[in-house]
């Protein structure tokens, strides 16, 4: 027998209730937006049913939740209403029909209807009242008729105009306080180290600043926000939503650049797709896409249902953090033999894909955030990164006594009883040779960064496994009819195969340096090395000072480095490589000029410019004598950026390094 209708809207509304107050009062949600919408959403469905269960206290009549009494308690000028969501195309595609039908009411045509999209900033929604240009008072959404007044702590924020030019009488302006990424991690690590709890999110963070009555605090951390509108006004009016955006940039509001102007819901459904290709290169949180109707007249027209208005539309994303139980702590070696702990989680939903396991980096990580076996922990999972756990929520911990995680004694792979050197984060198993669990690591790594296609960590392990191949030379002895009689593979899956191994033998000297997989070089000093020594022969001859003299290369790394090359495994599979006929040696349009008009300029190249590839860029800087790195630091002289250009943007701001783009470089070349 079904459960009654009446006893199911009642429990669902009693955990609307309990999460609305964790998320919206005390800033720490148990279940993530999908749950709760579907929650909701079932709520909905049962009150249009069934008529006679709704209430105006339902959770599907109010925003939010209630004020908290601390605060000054202050009623909205208009309400701050909540959005409907649209998870997919088909939805959006639906919602504009419903418009375009309502609208024949009024006897107006899609044709004189357009759009406007802005980013959905995952923060924390404010009201900020302006009086003949100051700045008189700043509220919380509240439950979308009365708020919070902090004030105190807006009054901290730059991005708040205090005072705006050429005012009206009076305005509210609209928006969302919001963590910006760079500076929420920083924090999470300081309250981590000491002792106390961790925020699960950018929004968690943003909300439990501004709700705290020390001004102090929220002066010390650097909260920013976006306005994406007007509320109530007088004394001025805006024919148009974009219009509006454009009246409060003028005026030294913070507003998205990207917000952009629609004559068709095709260009909206882009556009959104846009945003979700590009949310993991911004340094603030997005969890979709606002769409609104331009016009504002059609506001009155199209009206309000319950708590939303029918004039807009969130297009979410898939979240990419949740949370959830950390079960077990696992440890597994790398290639250079450093135990890495990963976490086998309660399997969660995370980005549209359902996560069981995550990387803890390392083990001095690992203590830094005490992350516990059977902790509620936040897990990330951004685009194609392999999930992580931020942090765990102590406060979630209730006096539980849950074990700390510690390196094992002795190897997984192999049992030879582990090391921990001075000054290393990593505890290692010292059997660089024989353990098979860092010849597997090697082989996966090597394949990887020789990018050839198709040969995966999966394929690794199975030629391992089957004896075709032992270490990184091995590959290029794979054959078709080798290939051809492992199950799987077929007469063109295997000649693909074997064609992609052998292009990859086209590959530069710095990219096979770094592929080798040895301590102490990384990608950028395979680089450096590489454009240093010009062949490996001059850098398997260097000695420990000569190696110290490559830029970015320290006196401890120069040893390990130069320990590394002297071994004889190395050097056979090294002269074993060449014998492929892999390259090791800079081809001379490799060289960095010498006298060129970059000569003695540091670059980094950040996101995707519209022209050139980042290894193009790179190869015209160096001609030009200038020099490329990985990361933004202060004697870095230019940033070039592209579309999505991620933290490096940021850090190149904070430290006030030029940033240019394409045609900015192509100036510089041309110099």
């Amino acid at each position: 027998m079904s459960e009654d209708p009446a006893a199911r809207a009642d429990d669902l509304r009693h955990q609307l209730e309990h999460h609305n107050e964790l998320y919206y009062e005390k800033d720490d949600p148990e279940i993530g937006d999908d749950e709760y919408d579907a929650l909701l959403n079932e709520l909905r469905a049962l009150e249009e049913e069934h008529p006679e269960l709704e209430t105006p206290e339902s959770p599907t009549q109010k925003v939010g939740g209630t004020p908290l009494s601390r605060f000054e308690q202050v009623a909205h000028p208009e309400p701050m209403l909540s959005l409907a969501n649209a998870r997919s195309e088909e939805d959006m595609r639906a919602w504009e029909k419903r418009i375009a039908n309502l609208l024949k009411r009024f006897d107006i045509t899609a044709a004189e209807t357009s759009y406007v999209t802005e980013p959905k900033i995952d923060g924390l929604a404010i009201s900020l009242i302006y009086e003949e240009g100051k700045l008189v008072r700043g509220a919380t959404r509240g439950d979308g008729r009365i708020g919070e007044d902090v004030t105190h702590n807006l009054l901290t924020i730059s991005d708040i105009p205090k005072e705006i030019p050429d005012p009206p009488p009076m305005i509210e302006v609209r928006g969302e306080i919001y963590y910006p990424r760079s500076g929420f991690v920083r924090m999470n690590e300081e309250r981590a180290e000491a002792g106390e709890s961790t925020f699960a999110n950018p929004r968690n963070a943003a909300a439990g600043t501004i709700r705290q009555l020390d001004p102090k605090i929220a002066a010390s951390r650097p909260l920013a926000m976006w306005c994406y509108g007007i509320g109530h006004r007088e004394g001025v009016e805006h024919a148009t939503h974009h219009d509006e955006i454009e009246w409060l940039r003028e005026r030294g509001f913070a507003v998205e650049t990207e917000i952009e102007h629609h004559e068709g819901i095709d260009s909206v459904v882009a556009k959104c797709k846009w945003w979700e290709e590009r949310r993991e290169g911004l340094d603030y949180e997005i969890d979709g896409v606002v769409v609104k109707v331009n016009e504002r007249a059609l506001w009155r027209e199209l009206g309000v249902i319950g708590r939303e208005p029918r004039w807009a539309i969130a297009w979410k994303f898939p979240p990419i953090t949740a949370t959830t139980e950390l079960k077990r702590v696992v440890w597994n070696v790398g290639r250079v033999g450093n135990l890495i702990p990963f976490a086998q989680l309660e399997p969660v939903q995370v980005g549209g894909v359902t996560v069981g396991q995550a990387t803890l980096h390392n083990e001095e990580d690992l203590a830094r955030k005490d992350v516990r076996e059977g902790d509620i922990v936040v897990v990330t999972r951004a685009g194609d990164v392999i999930p992580q756990v931020i942090a765990p929520l102590i406060q979630r911990r209730k006096g539980k006594r849950l074990r700390k995680a510690k390196p094992p004694k002795k190897c997984p792979r192999c049992e030879t009883p582990t090391v921990k050197p001075e000054d290393s984060v990593f505890t290692i198993c010292p059997n660089r040779r024989g353990c098979p669990g860092q010849n597997f690591q090697r082989i996966k790594h090597f394949t990887a960064v020789m990018d050839i296609e198709g040969f995966g960590e999966k394929l690794s392990y199975r030629f391992l496994d089957a004896g075709l191949i032992r270490d990184q030379a091995d590959v290029y002895d794979v054959t078709e009819a080798s290939l051809m009689e492992l199950e799987g593979f077929g007469e063109i899956s295997a000649s693909n195969l074997k064609t992609a191994i052998d292009a990859s033998k086209a590959q530069p000297f710095s990219i096979v340096l770094f592929a080798l997989g040895l301590p102490g070089i990384g990608y950028v000093t395979a680089q450096a090395l590489a454009e240093h020594f010009g062949t490996i022969d001059d850098l398997l001859a260097a000695e420990v000072d000569q190696v110290t003299e490559v830029e970015g290369v320290g006196p401890i790394t120069a040893a390990q480095i130069a320990e590394e090359l002297g071994e004889d495994a190395t050097q056979e599979l090294i002269a074993r490589l060449r014998e492929r006929d892999l390259r090791f040696e800079l081809d001379p349009s490799e060289r960095r000029a010498q006298g060129g008009p970059l000569e003695g300029k540091t670059f980094v190249i950040t996101g995707t410019l519209p022209n050139l590839s980042r290894d193009q860029a790179s190869a015209r800087i160096k001609r030009a004598g200038g020099k490329v790195t990985g990361s933004v630091s202060r004697k870095t002289d230019y940033v070039v950026a592209g579309d999505s250009p991620g933290s490096k943007l940021a850090k190149a701001e904070e430290l006030e390094v030029d940033v240019i783009d394409e045609a900015g470089l192509e100036n510089l070349l041309a110099a």
